[in-house]
């Protein structure tokens, strides 16, 4: 097993005033050779926006957009006609494909807005633009991992095009975790949104991450009133 621990101080980012981001690869001003992706994953940013504020209409491509908002909602306008807000407990996906334009307002005047935006590279190019969003409030465990994003359109949760899966875990009480991986030659991203895990040793909190390479499984314990969020990413790209 490689893995390598990021504490949360050493993310990019910048505030803008009405935008405060963290990001943990390379974007925007943010740049770090070290850190441009993690295999497929090319992005992990994490957002708060001011009541009322976001992101104006602006194109993106050939890759895969997933929206988590944690607190408030987003307001999301596209230009294959999609118009919906993406509230806390849901997730959203695009697939950018051969080009889509779009929008990301906060949805509340008075409230701010906390949400990741996470970019992964797809396994094929030039689709056609797609959305789907769900909520996740249904599938969601306490005290084990589960999953809310896959390849498979018929597996649980959104799909997107990669063979990539996201869980989310929320513990109530101190748990350990095992999770198995899915494709022999996959990494894993994992963040501590919330609380602490300790991996290998190793004691991680508040937005830590981890990146782990060369293994079939992993193993961590989450201490109490702990989330979160695993990603299973293809390396070969």
């Amino acid at each position: 097993m490689k893995f390598q621990v990021y504490k949360s101080d050493a993310r990019g980012g910048a505030d803008h005033g009405w935008l405060n981001t963290k990001h943990s690869y390379s974007f925007a001003n943010y740049y770090d050779p070290n850190r441009i992706h993690f295999g497929a994953l090319r992005v992990v940013n994490d957002d708060i926006i001011s009541g009322g504020m976001g992101f104006g209409k602006h194109p993106h491509d050939n890759m895969e957009i997933i929206t988590i908002p944690t607190k408030g909602g987003i307001s999301h306008q596209d230009s294959m006609g999609t118009g919906s807000i993406i509230e806390a407990g849901d997730i959203q996906v695009m697939s950018a494909g051969t080009g889509v334009y779009h929008s990301e307002m906060n949805a509340y005047e008075k409230q701010e807005g906390h949400f990741f935006q996470i970019w992964i590279i797809p396994n094929k190019r030039n689709v056609e633009p797609r959305y789907q969003q769900l909520s996740i409030k249904d599938v969601a465990k306490t005290n084990k991992l589960y999953q809310v994003l896959s390849p498979n359109p018929d597996d649980q949760g959104v799909w997107i095009h990669q063979d990539a899966w996201i869980s989310l875990g929320r513990y109530t009480e101190s748990t350990k975790e095992t999770y198995h991986l899915k494709g022999k030659n996959n990494g894993i991203f994992l963040m501590v949104v919330e609380g602490e895990i300790e991996f290998e040793g190793n004691k991680l909190q508040r937005r830590d991450v981890v990146e782990i390479e060369n293994i079939e499984e992993i193993s961590f314990l989450a201490s109490k009133n702990t989330n979160i969020m695993l990603i299973e990413i293809p390396m070969n790209t």
